[in-house]
């Protein structure tokens, strides 16, 4: 029997971004892709992703505004998380990192392979 791919949902206001991640993980995981975070919510609801890689400056809500109605809903709370953001800044990196569920932080422009990497470690397949 064929083990199901793992879901990645990608949320990033940038479709360059979300093409680059998509490219990056597409062999591995089957990867789902949304610009902006209440598309995220619905297609979250609608498949639960194994994992969630999560913009953090986005219009209209930010991805701490995504993360805290991630967390609100029982089906998604425990799922977890990977900002993957342009922000470097140490407070805001600090700041993500003690949110419950995120699993790791990445700065873009990233390098695939390091993504694929953290993505494993994230989903426990390192």
């Amino acid at each position: 029997m064929v083990e199901k791919k793992k879901i990645i949902l990608a949320v990033d206001d940038s479709s360059v971004n979300l093409q680059l991640v998509h490219n990056a993980l597409k062999d591995e995981f089957t990867v789902r892709l949304a610009k902006s975070g209440s598309i995220a919510l619905i297609e979250a609801a609608r498949v639960v992703p194994d994992l969630i890689l999560l913009d953090i400056e986005m219009p209209r809500e930010s991805g701490f505004d995504v993360l805290k109605s991630i967390r609100e809903d029982p089906r998604l709370q425990n799922v977890p998380i990977i900002f993957l953001t342009s922000h470097a800044e140490m407070n805001i990196v600090i700041t993500a990192l003690q949110q419950k569920g995120i699993k790791d932080y990445l700065v873009k422009p990233f390098e695939p392979e390091d993504l694929r990497n953290r993505v494993h470690k994230a989903l426990d397949m390192s």
